[in-house]
């Protein structure tokens, strides 16, 4: 088994969120009067942190507003909006395929806040899949390697015995600035060619592919 530890994103990579996340974004942004927000503006910085996310995708906003944005974003996405969020189909049972491989390790690095991943475990009933994780509110945002550094340390694995998976560039480029093996997933949010430039070991275009792929690497 070349990879003791699969370090995975969320949002685009294991969970179809990526409709509700701009859903709640357009709303928050009008509410914050900030004007509209391009569905592909929104695309792009989904796995960011929310301020850093906030910073790159309205320019020059001021502290107040950009607060005031990111209270409705949360408020719309947890008690307004009714967008599904299903797991990409066949997931959950490819992740418990992975969980009773014998010495595998998995986990979670994110650029959701721990209270919303911590909801989303609970919604799902998939926190027990993972050994650890990291949001962005409690560490840096991606694409700083920090996250990543401080699941290795915690789960005392080496980088080059751990693989990164995620749907963008941020994913991609944390790992690979800590010399970490990564993979791309082209069903999320950046294009392939995006992820291309991350020099990617694999990119899978779909569900069976990847974990086929994780399981014989």
């Amino acid at each position: 088994m070349r990879y003791e530890l699969i370090i995975f994103d969320w949002d685009g990579t294991l969970m179809d969120s990526v409709p509700k996340i701009v859903s709640c974004m357009q709303a928050a942004a009008a509410d914050a009067e900030w004007g509209e927000l391009e569905v592909s503006a929104i695309e792009d910085i989904i796995g960011l942190g929310l301020p850093e996310a906030i910073a790159k995708l309205c320019p020059d906003i001021d502290p107040e507003q950009a607060e005031r944005l990111r209270q409705r974003y949360s408020h719309h996405f947890v008690h307004g909006d009714t967008t599904p969020m299903p797991f990409f189909d066949g997931v959950e049972a490819q992740l418990a395929r992975l969980r009773e491989r014998p010495q595998q390790r998995l986990a979670v690095a994110t650029g959701k806040s721990r209270r919303g991943l911590d909801r989303v475990f609970n919604e799902t009933g998939s926190g027990g899949l993972f050994h650890t994780s990291r949001t962005a509110d409690e560490t840096r945002s991606k694409p700083h390697p920090q996250m990543l550094l401080e699941i290795l340390a915690e789960l005392q694995v080496p980088a080059e015995r751990a693989v990164m998976v995620g749907d963008t560039e941020y994913d991609l480029e944390m790992a690979r600035a800590i010399g970490m093996d990564r993979v791309g997933v082209t069903y999320g949010v950046h294009t392939p060619a995006r992820l291309a430039a991350s020099q990617p070991v694999w990119v899978a275009e779909d569900v069976p592919s990847l974990f086929d792929w994780l399981r014989h690497a």
